[in-house]
């Protein structure tokens, strides 16, 4: 079964798109149509009514980030574009980036216009250098043939793109902690107000989008908003969607799929199913900060609503697959040793809570538990939910899960006295 390809077009197999190839799929026409023809509050409504909900895992609508930049906010103005992609599983971004850099360049700067932003930043985890290095390469191209600099393509609007490296945090992905890491500051979240649109980088209004929504921008202006709509399976989606596949596949890479492809068929018909012998447990449908889905979710559709309505969430799209030979007690733990280690410490539910939750995993693990553990595990993933930003809500979502899905698998660790699973 094969979907169109929107996003992944140019997708070669051993090179990135050319800028000369990006412009024979149609690419920066979006760009010159909306410099031309589109006020910076047309644009907004565009998203708007396109429903672009943000690809990072918050699906906040893009066009409504926009709005909120007040008409009166002081300049300058920032867009930041957040490739830190720190969330295990997690490889979409990084991958649009290797296919075809200048969609994502042409999404910035048509969004930056819409914040009436010049200035535009990639925020980029260490790991990427090679996206890092393709992107400053390809910046510099874009510049040169015009579409960057000073009054684009003969409109009022002016833009110029640099790329930033993270120092390589987890808690750097979280907005606030991200504008303070471009400040060189400790990357601690701040709670707003004020919001970023207001008072972002060295206090300017700052909108933050994620580099697969923005690469979705220039097919919406180029196509319109019915056609983006159409996309998508589910009748409240619009556009199609990265799913990055990993774990227990026979195929596992990332894929171009509509919004609401049903889960069962990433898995039997793009992921090429599970190997010989192995039979679908649970997966982490969104990255590591999502809870498991266990078989009774196995058809559910792969879009946000339907997700919510069932008390999961889509994140980032990043499915992580587990069979029946599979730890889950063990899985988990490995994720909460990833989310103490990467905590900024800034409050006390995170810096205290995280480590007390992998011990008692731990212990849990190497046949230590007891039946105490059970309502602990239970009481203290509650508390994490009283900490400054999403990080420990996410970070406890794995744990909050495994005891509502698989707690005859945690008894089981109990009543052995070991992993039933070694």
């Amino acid at each position: 079964m094969t979907y169109p390809q929107v996003l992944l077009q140019n997708r070669k197999p051993d090179r990135i798109a050319t800028l000369e190839e990006y412009q024979q799929s149609g690419g920066y026409k979006a760009l010159e149509d909306v410099l031309h023809n589109y006020s910076y509050k047309d644009l907004q409504e565009v998203l708007i009514e396109a429903v672009l909900l943000g690809r990072g895992g918050a699906a906040f609508p893009a066009g409504m980030k926009l709005r909120t930049v007040a008409e009166d906010a002081p300049f300058p103005r920032y867009l930041v574009c957040n490739a830190d992609e720190m969330e295990p599983g997690t490889f979409k971004d990084r991958v649009l980036i290797h296919a075809d850099p200048h969609m994502l360049i042409e999404g910035m700067i048509i969004d930056g216009y819409g914040a009436k932003a010049e200035k535009g930043i990639i925020f980029i985890r260490p790991e990427y250098e090679s996206a890092a290095r393709i992107l400053e390469r390809e910046i510099k191209i874009a510049k040169e043939a015009g579409f960057l600099g000073k009054k684009i393509l003969g409109s009022d609007h002016s833009m110029e793109i640099v790329v930033h490296r993270s120092g390589g945090r987890y808690i750097c992905g979280e907005v606030t902690a991200q504008l303070n890491a471009l400040m060189g500051k400790r990357p601690n979240p701040q709670q707003p107000p004020p919001y970023p649109t207001e008072k972002g980088l060295w206090g300017m209004p700052t909108v933050l989008q994620n580099v697969e929504t923005l690469a979705n921008i220039p097919h919406i202006i180029r196509n319109g908003v019915e056609w983006y709509k159409n996309l998508a399976k589910t009748e409240t989606g619009a556009g199609t969607k990265l799913f990055c596949v990993s774990g227990r596949v026979n195929k596992p890479g990332c894929f171009e799929l509509p919004m609401g492809v049903r889960l069962s068929e990433i898995i039997e018909v793009h992921a090429g199913g599970m190997p010989a012998g192995s039979e679908y447990k649970a997966c982490l449908p969104g990255g590591a900060s999502t809870r498991y889905l266990p078989k009774e979710f196995y058809d559910i559709e792969m879009d946000f609503d339907p997700m919510r309505e069932v008390g999961h969430r889509l994140g980032t799209g990043a499915i992580m697959v587990f069979d029946q030979k599979t730890c889950l007690v063990g899985a988990t733990l490995n994720l909460t040793e990833f989310f103490a280690r990467e905590s900024c410490g800034w409050c006390t539910p995170c810096r205290e809570g995280l480590p007390y939750i992998r011990d008692l995993l731990l212990r849990l693990e190497e046949g230590e538990g007891r039946e105490e553990f059970i309502p602990m595990l239970q009481q203290m993933s509650k508390h994490l939910w009283s900490s400054y930003c999403a990080f420990a809500p996410g970070a406890t979502s794995p744990v909050e899960s495994l005891i509502t899905y698989f707690e005859d698998e945690v008894r089981e660790h109990i009543a052995q006295k070991r992993c039933p699973f070694k």
